[in-house]
């Protein structure tokens, strides 16, 4: 098989296919990302992707090339490419999608089946089965919506959750099924549903689970703001009606929001498409997932600034993450380094900090300033901002941490410190959502 696009989706993908036995050459147009991953260099950190792209190439089934003509041979051609938000507008870029499928076409063989995993807009399946049906190469054309969540993403290709298949009617969506079934086999064979679906509905799938999450976060969020107006406790909130198995307790964690390439972009295509449609008011609520989902970075600014009397203008401020999530370097849409930002703008003296991002926002925020440790960054500051929960830092001992900072005030952006623990160390403690 062949897996074009080797970036998070792709590499780890190209890896796992090789790890559960199958031949695959991985494509991508950046050769400098070919030449680090031929080499076992993850191009970006994921916990596991090191040991597996190593072993992988060892057994030499797997390979990477930035040469398209090398899918030549593969019957099974994976589309991982990325499908950013468009400049200035909501919509999906489709510019990689098209472009790896044109590229595809000239080295298709009848019968090859070429599978799109990126997060597309339905309709693109169709238009895109249109497009190979025009070049006349006999291939057929599948859709297999990825469910990878960063920080995990080894652990949700080798045992996922789910395979969706969306496949055309009859017997083309037959053999469709047949070769995924072949891909999948391993994977089938401990126990993960399989769905069969029509192209549409696949390609909804994603957009769909990830607009139910963001709306999930968000709701728990417009929680948090009246907890904090009326001197509730959203965590004691959360555990309450998340005991509803209606409910349930994930993804119900108020704090910063979500960020990150996929929910905050999803969403917003998902909205532009469906003004496409006609029926953008049947998604408009996504509107104010959105809004709520920005205003808790805002809100943390807020909170800063009123227990400091009004102005943070020349105070240090440590800022502890600088990825969107834990257990990653990716900072797209980082809600931490949102937060950094406006309080740089604000005249604050903003020291970042982050186990694995650094390298990636020192090169987007170069205002900012950056440090290797929580202690380095904490050292004189009037406020500490714990903005994305490494484990790292939830283990961080007070007091050794209030010998290095002016005055031990700490904001948990995460609600995933102990307030008790803190303020008997004699720190301020707040947080968003709690008293």
């Amino acid at each position: 098989m062949s897996v074009v696009g080797c970036g998070y989706l792709g590499a780890v993908h190209a890896a796992c296919m090789a790890t559960l036995g199958h031949d695959v050459v991985g494509i991508d147009t950046d050769k400098a990302k070919i030449d680090a991953l031929q080499s076992g260099d993850a191009p970006f950190f994921e916990p596991g992707l090191p040991e597996l792209l190593e072993e992988a190439l060892a057994t030499g089934r797997l390979a990477f090339s930035s040469d398209v003509s090398d899918v030549r041979g593969a019957e099974v051609h994976f589309i991982c490419v990325g499908t950013p938000q468009l400049p200035n507008e909501i919509a999906a870029d489709l510019t990689f999608v098209d472009a790896s499928v044109e590229a595809l076409l000239p080295h298709l063989a009848p019968g090859d089946l070429v599978v799109g995993k990126s997060t597309v807009p339905v309709g693109t399946a169709e238009r895109l089965t249109t497009l190979s049906d025009e070049a006349d190469t006999g291939a057929l054309l599948a859709w297999n919506p990825e469910f990878l969540r960063e920080g995990h993403a080894v652990k949700d290709t080798l045992h996922p959750d789910r395979l969706v298949y969306g496949v055309p009617a009859g017997i083309e969506g037959d053999r469709a099924v047949k070769l995924l079934d072949e891909v999948y086999s391993a994977t089938m064979a401990d126990g993960t549903p399989r769905l069969v679906t029509d192209l549409a509905t696949a390609q909804l799938v994603k957009v769909a689970a990830n607009s139910f999450l963001a709306t999930k976060i968000s709701f728990i969020n417009a929680m948090a703001e009246l907890c904090e107006a009326t001197g509730a406790d959203v965590t004691l909130l959360a555990d309450a009606i998340g005991h509803d198995d209606r409910i349930g307790r994930k993804f119900l964690n108020a704090g910063l929001g979500f960020g990150g390439g996929c929910l905050p972009k999803d969403i917003r295509a998902f909205m532009a498409r469906a003004g496409e449609l006609g029926v953008d008011q049947t998604l408009a609520f996504l509107r104010d997932v959105d809004a709520i989902n920005t205003r808790r970075r805002e809100r943390m600014v807020e909170l800063a600034r009123e227990e400091v009397g009004g102005s943070i203008d020349g105070l240090r401020v440590a800022v502890l993450g600088a990825a969107f999530k834990p257990n990653s370097d990716d900072i797209r849409d980082s809600p931490a380094l949102d937060v950094a930002e406006q309080m740089r703008a604000q005249g604050a003296d903003v020291v970042v900090t982050d186990p694995q991002a650094l390298e990636n926002a020192r090169t987007a925020y170069p205002e900012l300033s950056f440090a290797d440790s929580a202690l380095e960054a904490a050292t004189g500051a009037d406020l500490v901002l714990l903005l994305t929960e490494w484990a790292d830092y939830l283990t961080l001992d007070p007091v050794q941490l209030g010998e290095a900072v002016r005055q031990r005030r700490i904001f948990d952006g995460r609600l995933a410190l102990d307030p008790v623990v803190w303020r008997e160390a004699g720190w301020v403690y707040r947080s968003l959502g709690r008293p």
